[in-house]
Protein backbone atom coordinates (compact mmCIF):
# COMPACT_ATOMS: atom_id res chain seq x y z
CA UNK A 1 0.00 0.00 0.00
CA UNK A 2 1.01 3.49 -0.93
CA UNK A 3 1.35 5.64 2.09
CA UNK A 4 0.80 9.38 0.50
CA UNK A 5 2.78 12.43 2.16
CA UNK A 6 0.60 14.35 4.67
CA UNK A 7 -0.43 17.72 3.55
CA UNK A 8 2.39 20.47 3.95
CA UNK A 9 4.92 17.72 4.97
CA UNK A 10 6.30 17.72 0.92
CA UNK A 11 6.83 21.78 1.92
CA UNK A 12 8.62 21.42 5.09
CA UNK A 13 10.67 18.87 3.91
CA UNK A 14 12.04 20.65 1.10
CA UNK A 15 12.75 23.75 3.75
CA UNK A 16 14.38 21.27 5.56
CA UNK A 17 16.74 20.00 3.71
CA UNK A 18 17.64 23.30 2.07
CA UNK A 19 18.43 24.51 5.43
CA UNK A 20 20.77 21.91 5.54
CA UNK A 21 22.26 22.40 2.21
CA UNK A 22 22.43 26.07 3.55
CA UNK A 23 24.43 25.14 6.52
CA UNK A 24 26.50 22.80 4.42
CA UNK A 25 27.54 25.80 2.17
CA UNK A 26 28.39 28.12 4.59
CA UNK A 27 30.50 25.43 7.06
CA UNK A 28 32.50 25.41 3.63
CA UNK A 29 33.06 28.72 3.47
CA UNK A 30 34.35 28.74 6.66
CA UNK A 31 36.84 26.38 6.17
CA UNK A 32 38.19 28.55 3.06
CA UNK A 33 38.18 32.00 4.24
CA UNK A 34 39.83 32.75 1.37
CA UNK A 35 36.85 33.09 -0.89
CA UNK A 36 35.19 35.32 1.73
CA UNK A 37 38.41 37.51 2.18
CA UNK A 38 38.74 37.64 -1.79
CA UNK A 39 34.58 37.89 -2.34
CA UNK A 40 34.99 41.22 0.19
CA UNK A 41 38.61 42.71 -0.80
CA UNK A 42 38.30 42.95 -4.18
CA UNK A 43 35.23 45.33 -4.13
CA UNK A 44 37.16 47.55 -1.68
CA UNK A 45 40.84 47.56 -4.11
CA UNK A 46 37.70 48.67 -7.00
CA UNK A 47 36.38 51.27 -4.54
CA UNK A 48 40.52 52.68 -3.29
CA UNK A 49 41.30 52.49 -7.10
CA UNK A 50 38.70 54.26 -8.50
CA UNK A 51 37.99 57.44 -5.24
CA UNK A 52 41.73 58.01 -5.19
CA UNK A 53 43.35 57.43 -8.63
CA UNK A 54 40.47 58.29 -11.00
CA UNK A 55 38.20 60.58 -8.97
CA UNK A 56 39.77 63.51 -9.54
CA UNK A 57 39.41 63.16 -13.49
CA UNK A 58 35.48 62.31 -12.59
CA UNK A 59 32.82 65.77 -12.64
CA UNK A 60 29.93 65.07 -10.72
CA UNK A 61 26.66 67.07 -9.45
CA UNK A 62 27.27 67.81 -6.22
CA UNK A 63 31.01 67.82 -6.67
CA UNK A 64 32.44 64.46 -4.35
CA UNK A 65 32.87 61.59 -6.50
CA UNK A 66 33.02 59.20 -3.83
CA UNK A 67 29.13 60.10 -2.68
CA UNK A 68 28.29 58.43 -6.55
CA UNK A 69 31.04 56.18 -6.95
CA UNK A 70 29.59 54.08 -3.39
CA UNK A 71 26.21 53.48 -4.55
CA UNK A 72 27.17 52.36 -7.81
CA UNK A 73 30.10 49.90 -6.36
CA UNK A 74 27.38 48.25 -4.17
CA UNK A 75 25.57 47.51 -7.33
CA UNK A 76 28.47 46.26 -9.38
CA UNK A 77 28.95 43.69 -6.65
CA UNK A 78 25.81 42.31 -6.56
CA UNK A 79 26.77 42.16 -10.37
CA UNK A 80 29.70 40.38 -9.89
CA UNK A 81 28.57 37.08 -7.35
CA UNK A 82 27.67 35.95 -11.00
CA UNK A 83 31.04 34.37 -11.31
CA UNK A 84 31.19 33.74 -7.77
CA UNK A 85 28.07 31.57 -7.68
CA UNK A 86 28.91 30.28 -11.03
CA UNK A 87 32.49 28.85 -9.93
CA UNK A 88 30.46 26.96 -6.10
CA UNK A 89 27.74 25.50 -8.93
CA UNK A 90 30.75 24.01 -11.52
CA UNK A 91 33.12 22.89 -8.82
CA UNK A 92 30.10 21.18 -7.40
CA UNK A 93 29.31 19.14 -10.31
CA UNK A 94 32.97 18.33 -11.38
CA UNK A 95 33.87 17.02 -7.82
CA UNK A 96 30.49 14.60 -8.16
CA UNK A 97 28.72 16.28 -5.17
CA UNK A 98 25.75 17.80 -7.13
CA UNK A 99 25.44 13.54 -8.69
CA UNK A 100 25.69 12.44 -4.78
CA UNK A 101 22.79 15.20 -3.71
CA UNK A 102 20.53 13.74 -7.09
CA UNK A 103 21.31 10.21 -5.30
CA UNK A 104 20.19 10.95 -2.14
CA UNK A 105 16.79 11.09 -0.62
CA UNK A 106 16.11 14.60 -0.56
CA UNK A 107 13.92 17.34 -1.97
CA UNK A 108 15.35 18.49 -5.47
CA UNK A 109 14.50 22.06 -4.92
CA UNK A 110 16.70 22.27 -1.80
CA UNK A 111 19.81 22.08 -3.76
CA UNK A 112 19.04 24.99 -5.69
CA UNK A 113 17.54 26.74 -2.70
CA UNK A 114 20.08 26.20 -0.57
CA UNK A 115 22.83 27.60 -2.55
CA UNK A 116 20.95 30.95 -3.09
CA UNK A 117 20.07 31.59 0.11
CA UNK A 118 24.25 30.72 1.02
CA UNK A 119 25.21 32.95 -1.41
CA UNK A 120 22.65 35.35 -0.65
CA UNK A 121 24.04 35.54 2.90
CA UNK A 122 27.98 35.86 2.30
CA UNK A 123 26.63 38.51 -0.43
CA UNK A 124 24.92 40.66 2.77
CA UNK A 125 28.36 40.22 4.89
CA UNK A 126 29.79 41.57 2.04
CA UNK A 127 27.65 44.39 1.56
CA UNK A 128 28.21 45.56 4.55
CA UNK A 129 31.86 45.41 4.80
CA UNK A 130 31.74 47.56 1.34
CA UNK A 131 29.37 50.09 3.29
CA UNK A 132 31.94 50.25 6.25
CA UNK A 133 34.48 50.47 3.98
CA UNK A 134 32.56 53.18 1.88
CA UNK A 135 31.56 55.24 5.05
CA UNK A 136 35.57 55.04 6.52
CA UNK A 137 36.72 57.20 3.06
CA UNK A 138 34.25 59.39 3.37
CA UNK A 139 31.04 58.35 2.00
CA UNK A 140 28.26 60.01 3.55
CA UNK A 141 24.20 58.78 3.74
CA UNK A 142 21.53 61.58 4.53
CA UNK A 143 18.49 59.53 3.85
CA UNK A 144 16.93 57.84 6.70
CA UNK A 145 16.49 54.55 8.52
CA UNK A 146 13.90 53.18 6.25
CA UNK A 147 15.43 54.79 2.75
CA UNK A 148 18.73 53.03 3.98
CA UNK A 149 16.67 49.75 4.41
CA UNK A 150 15.11 50.21 1.10
CA UNK A 151 18.21 50.76 -0.57
CA UNK A 152 19.55 47.60 0.88
CA UNK A 153 16.92 45.65 0.11
CA UNK A 154 16.45 46.95 -3.96
CA UNK A 155 20.86 45.78 -3.55
CA UNK A 156 20.40 42.44 -1.93
CA UNK A 157 16.85 41.66 -4.41
CA UNK A 158 19.24 42.89 -7.45
CA UNK A 159 22.13 40.23 -6.13
CA UNK A 160 18.97 37.46 -5.49
CA UNK A 161 18.11 37.97 -9.23
CA UNK A 162 21.70 38.00 -10.65
CA UNK A 163 22.78 34.45 -8.35
CA UNK A 164 19.91 32.23 -10.37
CA UNK A 165 21.57 33.99 -13.29
CA UNK A 166 24.84 32.51 -12.24
CA UNK A 167 23.06 29.35 -11.11
CA UNK A 168 21.92 28.52 -14.38
CA UNK A 169 25.09 29.75 -16.65
CA UNK A 170 26.90 27.28 -14.01
CA UNK A 171 24.62 24.34 -14.64
CA UNK A 172 25.66 25.16 -18.25
CA UNK A 173 29.21 25.16 -18.25
CA UNK A 174 31.05 22.17 -19.19
CA UNK A 175 34.23 23.61 -16.72
CA UNK A 176 35.80 26.88 -15.42
CA UNK A 177 36.17 28.33 -18.84
CA UNK A 178 32.44 29.61 -19.24
CA UNK A 179 32.88 30.93 -15.35
CA UNK A 180 36.28 33.20 -16.86
CA UNK A 181 34.10 34.46 -20.03
CA UNK A 182 31.57 35.44 -17.89
CA UNK A 183 33.58 37.17 -15.40
CA UNK A 184 34.98 38.87 -18.24
CA UNK A 185 31.76 40.23 -19.06
CA UNK A 186 31.30 41.56 -15.79
CA UNK A 187 33.11 45.35 -16.24
CA UNK A 188 32.06 46.19 -19.34
CA UNK A 189 28.48 45.78 -18.36
CA UNK A 190 28.99 47.78 -15.79
CA UNK A 191 30.53 50.19 -17.90
CA UNK A 192 27.80 50.35 -19.97
CA UNK A 193 25.34 51.76 -17.50
CA UNK A 194 25.15 54.67 -14.69
CA UNK A 195 27.24 52.75 -12.25
CA UNK A 196 30.57 54.96 -12.95
CA UNK A 197 29.71 56.89 -15.98
CA UNK A 198 26.50 59.26 -17.03
CA UNK A 199 24.57 57.14 -19.63
CA UNK A 200 23.72 61.01 -21.10
CA UNK A 201 27.65 61.64 -21.89
CA UNK A 202 27.80 58.45 -24.31
CA UNK A 203 26.63 58.16 -28.04
CA UNK A 204 22.65 58.10 -28.34
CA UNK A 205 22.38 54.48 -29.17
CA UNK A 206 24.98 53.24 -26.01
CA UNK A 207 23.20 56.40 -24.11
CA UNK A 208 19.91 54.42 -24.49
CA UNK A 209 21.23 51.27 -23.59
CA UNK A 210 23.05 52.51 -20.60
CA UNK A 211 20.08 53.66 -19.41
CA UNK A 212 17.93 50.68 -19.62
CA UNK A 213 20.56 48.74 -17.94
CA UNK A 214 19.11 47.06 -15.01
CA UNK A 215 22.69 48.13 -13.44
CA UNK A 216 21.89 51.94 -13.84
CA UNK A 217 17.97 51.71 -12.44
CA UNK A 218 19.19 50.22 -9.15
CA UNK A 219 22.50 52.31 -8.78
CA UNK A 220 20.18 55.60 -9.35
CA UNK A 221 17.62 54.35 -7.08
CA UNK A 222 19.83 53.86 -4.43
CA UNK A 223 21.83 57.06 -4.64
CA UNK A 224 18.27 58.21 -4.48
CA UNK A 225 16.96 56.45 -1.15
CA UNK A 226 20.98 56.96 0.44
CA UNK A 227 20.42 60.68 -0.36
CA UNK A 228 23.78 60.63 -3.23
CA UNK A 229 23.85 62.87 -5.98
CA UNK A 230 22.73 61.22 -9.41
CA UNK A 231 23.23 61.45 -12.86
CA UNK A 232 19.82 62.62 -13.79
CA UNK A 233 18.00 62.54 -17.67
CA UNK A 234 14.86 62.92 -19.05
CA UNK A 235 13.49 59.29 -20.26
CA UNK A 236 11.04 57.59 -19.04
CA UNK A 237 13.27 54.65 -17.23
CA UNK A 238 15.78 57.36 -15.48
CA UNK A 239 12.51 59.00 -13.76
CA UNK A 240 11.33 55.45 -12.37
CA UNK A 241 14.39 54.31 -11.19
CA UNK A 242 13.00 52.99 -8.05
CA UNK A 243 9.73 51.14 -9.70
CA UNK A 244 12.59 49.65 -12.64
CA UNK A 245 15.51 48.77 -9.23
CA UNK A 246 12.22 46.08 -8.51
CA UNK A 247 10.86 45.24 -11.81
CA UNK A 248 14.34 44.24 -13.40
CA UNK A 249 15.35 41.72 -10.92
CA UNK A 250 11.86 39.93 -10.84
CA UNK A 251 11.92 39.49 -14.52
CA UNK A 252 15.44 38.51 -14.38
CA UNK A 253 14.31 35.80 -11.39
CA UNK A 254 10.58 34.62 -13.55
CA UNK A 255 13.18 34.20 -16.56
CA UNK A 256 16.52 32.37 -15.22
CA UNK A 257 14.71 30.73 -11.67
CA UNK A 258 12.15 28.55 -14.16
CA UNK A 259 15.30 27.60 -16.53
CA UNK A 260 17.39 26.75 -13.68
CA UNK A 261 15.03 24.43 -12.18
CA UNK A 262 14.60 22.89 -15.92
CA UNK A 263 18.25 22.31 -15.97
CA UNK A 264 18.56 20.72 -12.86
CA UNK A 265 15.88 18.25 -13.60
CA UNK A 266 17.36 17.65 -17.02
CA UNK A 267 20.73 17.08 -15.74
CA UNK A 268 18.97 14.05 -13.41
CA UNK A 269 17.67 12.32 -16.34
Amino acid sequence: MTVLPAPGSQLRWAIADAATLTRRYLAHLRRQPAQLVLTVGFPILIVLIFAYLMGGMMVVPGGDYKQLLLPGMLTMTMLSGIGTTMVAVVTDAQRGITDRFRSMPMAPSAVLVGRAVADLTISAIGLVVLMLAGLAIGWRISGGPLAVAAAVGLLLLLRFAMLWVGIYLGMLSRGTGAVTAAQALEFPVAFLSGVFLAPAAMPAVVSTLAEWNPLSSTAAATRALFGNPGWGGESWVVQHPVLMAVVWPLVIIAVFGPLSVHRYREMSR
